[in-house]
């Protein structure tokens, strides 16, 4: 009886895996305290399609995770961070979920 409990779920779990959208992980210097995060997601959530956004201050990371079919580019995210007065450096695009604590693979 478990198992054709157990069965329809992980399908159902996997299907939202399936359907998972993107996460890219960009470096930015120049994100120094709290508010500066908190200016770029204000900035990156105005963008239609952005479900979630991490910043890492220490390490200088933004992860941005997008519905699918939304993509971000690499021109755009320069323009928003230089008008938000920060230095883009790299964005890659990166699994989501890649460990346990849902934080972005080292580089």
């Amino acid at each position: 009886m478990k198992r054709y409990l157990i069965v329809p779920l992980l399908l159902v779990w996997s299907l939202a895996a399936l359907a998972a959208g993107t996460q890219y992980v960009m470096r930015v210097d120049g994100l120094a305290c709290p508010y500066c995060a908190y200016g770029i997601e204000k900035k990156l959530k105005q963008i239609d399609g952005v479900e979630k956004i991490d910043v890492d201050l220490e390490k200088g990371l933004v992860v941005v995770e997008v519905r699918e079919g939304v993509e971000l580019t690499e021109p755009q995210m320069k323009q928003l961070f230089r008008n938000a007065g920060f230095t883009f450096r790299s964005m890659r695009v990166s699994p989501q979920h890649s460990d346990e604590n849902n934080q972005p693979a080292e580089q």
